[in-house]
């Protein structure tokens, strides 16, 4: 994974996915091989503050008697002073939309609440990895979009590298670059979205569902029809639209 990459992880449950992730931030450690962050062990002191995870289970992270205290958890804990805490944390609640929340109790918020917060809390201190658990699952459409595109915007201000795991392939384009797919303990696929959707075949072996308007641009190129593989639904309309005024010109003529 190289600076500022965005990668995704995808799997059938059991394929090791949440294993991989909490090796590469050191709550696990490998029986054989090793695993390098940055060219050195997630132990190593020197990656305090550079490496931040959002748990599938939020509520394994979340801590603070409030909002506005569990984003500020991390930055105390690296020793900022006071205000530079403050500043921290009021800007990344500002940036995230969570002003109406900052005084509430965490856990009493919604599950898409509570994953935007502890998608505040661990990148308020600006990591250069951020890994994601399925952290995007539970938002409602709207959330899933503005966070989304946060994210995006400090991989690319900030240079911060992205690993996710997910099930929803359709967001892919929108948050990956490079995506793995893991099966029966080896990874079978490495490539782009784009290539991703042009091979059923691996979401079959991954028993995983590819978005419905990429299986039927797939059955499509199956019966003959000259059409690419696209990588999201506003360039499928494009190609569907595109065939069909080609076929128009040709029935005219």
């Amino acid at each position: 994974i190289h600076e500022g990459e965005r990668v995704a992880v995808l799997g059938p449950n059991g394929s090791g996915k949440t294993t991989l992730l909490l090796h590469i931030v050191g709550i696990l450690r490998p029986t054989e091989g090793e695993v390098l962050v940055f060219g050195e062990p997630p132990s190593k002191t020197s990656l305090h503050g550079k490496v931040a995870m959002v748990f599938q289970d939020v509520d394994e992270q979340i801590i603070g008697p409030t909002v506005w205290d569990d984003i500020a958890f991390s930055p105390i804990n690296y020793g900022h002073p006071p205000e530079e805490v403050k500043k921290m944390v009021n800007c990344i609640i500002e940036e995230m939309n969570l002003q109406h929340l900052a005084n509430k109790v965490p856990h009493y918020l919604s599950g898409g609440e509570k994953k935007k917060v502890a998608i505040a809390g661990a990148v308020v201190t600006h990591p250069k990895l951020l890994i994601l658990d399925e952290a995007l699952t539970g938002l409602d459409p709207k959330a899933k979009i503005e966070t989304i595109l946060f994210l995006n915007k400090l991989n690319k201000e900030k240079g911060m590298a992205l690993v996710i795991t997910t099930h929803e392939v359709d967001i892919l384009p929108l948050i990956a670059d490079t995506v793995y797919v893991i099966s029966e303990r080896a990874i079978i696929f490495k490539g782009t979205p784009s290539d991703l959707f042009k091979h059923p075949e691996i979401f079959e072996k991954a028993n995983l569902h590819p978005p419905p308007v990429i299986s039927l641009l797939n059955k499509l190129k199956r019966e003959g029809v000259p059409i690419e593989i696209t990588k999201t639904i506003e360039e499928a309309e494009d190609e569907l639209l595109k065939l069909l005024l080609t076929k128009k010109a040709k029935t005219t003529t």
